[in-house]
């Protein structure tokens, strides 16, 4: 009786072992088979599985030849761990989608785009192919992937990303700095209640003290002191407290009566509790101080100038807000507190070059308040921005320049200081699309771009398209723009017909597209490629570039089957605004 069992949990291990269906299914949805271990969750799984291994498919054949399994693999080890928000079927990528690029090439591009200041949409295609999950570049690690994305949401400030990202992967490298991240983003801004419910992402995979710290703090902020009180005591069990924090904690528990009046800068939750627990509080900030600190003093309202004739002081705070760790308004307030007699009011224009710069910005920041007509205000305030470009601290003026330009009306501002002030409202606000204006006399701004912008149905879009190239084939002087041939590739790849008479491939023809871009696409690097087109595009939106870019950028997006990423560049750079 025992060799019959024997032989039949033998046979039965080796019929388990045989069959790889089960691991694959697991393998190609893994981010969501990560959030629950239950026998009971993974049989509701199987199905949602299936479909979304399914999506992947649809929108990426290769993917069916790029996702293999090696069956000599343990079970462990099949458990490939994946991070990231998105599906990458969500923008026609696949699992696979860095698997033929090398991590230095990962590595030097990342770090090409840190330092461009990237337009809406260049961030927007560098977040779906950043945070779609997938396995890591070739030569990196799953740990360093994860950390990559990680820094570049901490060095953008996206908030709310990483919070996706926290919710969306449970134990990840770098998973205790982003909820810290969360913590302090909030501490900065004074907005304590909101920075502790971030403390629901502190979970058993995070062994933190400062976020332990925290944890406690917050429980006495929420009125829960006997739970505060038990954690604390765990911590210093476990040696990871400390003289101040308990001093501070124990103070606010009302174990004691008195605190240090000494100020803890070591880190944000230490300076945070010496201004809340030190009576009369005052700091003195110095170009040396951390830059969360200046924040935090600027939300809490901390920041005050206690002599106007203490120029260092106000030089310092003119540099802070210049790096927008405090706000301007803070220097505008400044600048009216100097005391001027009237008659250096009045001769504001002929006296302030014989002050200094603080003084100088002063009187004419003054006088601009003082003003009453359109040109007489324009005066002083392109005089401050002289002033402030001088000193190169343009940053503290350059929207309070906007908005007051924005107010004056465009309209009212005279010819002669028309193109400077237009010059200055675009260079420091987000420029708006405004209304499209379809113009069916040109192919790339007619109704036909309907289609991309309103999803209008294919029908009457064929019909639309038939119908602007008889129209303009009457036009013998009409000439094929770069963007039309952009339209024109992006509307055949969706399916449509173009006249039999339309040559499109020839007009093409006389347009290059980078020889090493194209490289990337026969090498199957989908991915890195789309890096190297938001590159291209960088700190500009895609209806500023050149036609010749707008059509090697769609050519590459066409070829790539990249079609929502394509649409994103199609829907900036070819309508009529106005």
């Amino acid at each position: 009786m025992i060799s019959k069992n024997y032989n039949f949990i033998l046979i039965l291990f080796f019929i388990l072992l045989s069959s790889p269906a089960t691991f694959a299914e697991q393998e190609i949805d893994i981010w969501k088979n990560q959030k629950s271990k239950s026998e009971n969750s993974k049989l509701d799984q199987s199905s949602s599985k299936k479909e979304n291994k399914n999506k992947i498919f649809q929108s990426n054949p290769a993917s069916n030849e790029q996702i293999k399994i090696e069956e000599n693999l343990e079970a462990s080890e099949k458990e490939a761990k994946i991070y990231g928000i998105y599906d990458p079927a969500d923008y026609d990528f696949n699992l696979n989608m860095w698997s033929s690029t090398s991590a230095e090439d990962v590595r030097a591009s990342i770090k090409r785009l840190n330092k461009i200041k990237l337009s809406n949409t260049s961030n927007e295609i560098l977040e779906n192919v950043l945070l779609s999950f997938s396995y890591p570049p070739d030569g990196m690690q799953e740990k360093e992937f994860v950390e990559l994305k990680i820094n570049w949401l901490i060095k953008n400030n996206r908030s709310d990303l990483i919070e996706m990202f926290l919710r969306q992967n449970q134990e990840f490298n770098g998973k205790s700095r982003a909820v810290q991240y969360l913590v302090n983003e909030n501490i900065t801004q004074a907005n304590i209640k909101k920075g502790c419910e971030k403390i629901t992402f502190i979970d058993s995979t995070i062994k933190d003290p400062y976020l332990e710290k925290f944890k406690i703090y917050c429980l006495v902020f929420n009125n829960k002191k006997s739970q505060a009180q038990l954690l604390l005591d765990l911590l210093r069990e476990q040696n990871l407290s400390d003289k101040f924090f308990d001093d501070k904690i124990n103070f606010l528990l009302g174990i004691t009566e008195k605190t240090s009046n000494k100020i803890n800068e070591n880190n944000l939750l230490n300076f945070y509790l010496s201004s809340i627990t030190i009576k009369d509080f005052k700091y003195q900030p110095t170009s040396k101080t951390k830059q969360e600190i200046w924040k935090y003093l600027n939300a809490a309202n901390l920041i005050k100038l206690d002599d106007i004739n203490d120029k260092q002081k106000i030089q310092e705070l003119e540099i802070a807000a210049n790096q927008n760790r405090i706000d301007s308004k803070i220097i505008l307030d400044i600048y009216k507190q100097f005391p001027f007699s009237l008659n250096t009011l009045i001769n504001a224009k002929n006296l302030y070059q014989t002050f200094d710069g603080i003084e100088a910005r002063s009187l004419i920041y003054q006088k601009y308040l003082l003003a009453e007509d359109v040109k007489t205000k324009l005066d002083y305030l392109f005089i401050l921005d002289e002033l402030f470009a001088k000193e190169k601290i343009e940053n503290i003026y350059k929207n309070f320049l906007s908005n007051q330009l924005k107010e004056i009306g465009f309209e009212n501002i005279p010819e002669n200081y028309k193109e400077t002030a237009e010059k200055r409202i675009l260079s420091s606000t987000e420029i708006k699309f405004g209304k499209v204006k379809y113009n069916d006399k040109i192919l790339h701004q007619s109704k036909i771009i309907r289609f991309y912008l309103e999803n209008q149905e294919e029908k009457k879009t064929q019909k639309e398209i038939d119908k602007i190239f008889k129209k303009i084939s009457k036009n013998k002087k009409y000439f094929y723009s770069a963007k039309d041939l952009a339209l024109t590739e992006s509307l055949v790849k969706d399916g449509f017909k173009m006249p039999t008479n339309f040559d499109y491939r020839d007009l093409s023809s006389k347009y290059n597209v980078p020889e090493n871009l194209l490289q990337l696409i026969k090498k199957n690097q989908n991915a890195f490629l789309t890096l190297k087109i938001v590159e291209i595009i960088g700190e500009d939106e895609p209806n500023q570039l050149d036609p010749e870019t707008i059509y090697f950028i769609t050519n590459l997006l066409n070829e790539m089957n990249l079609i929502k990423i394509r649409n994103k560049v199609l829907i900036s750079a070819l309508p009529q605004r106005v």
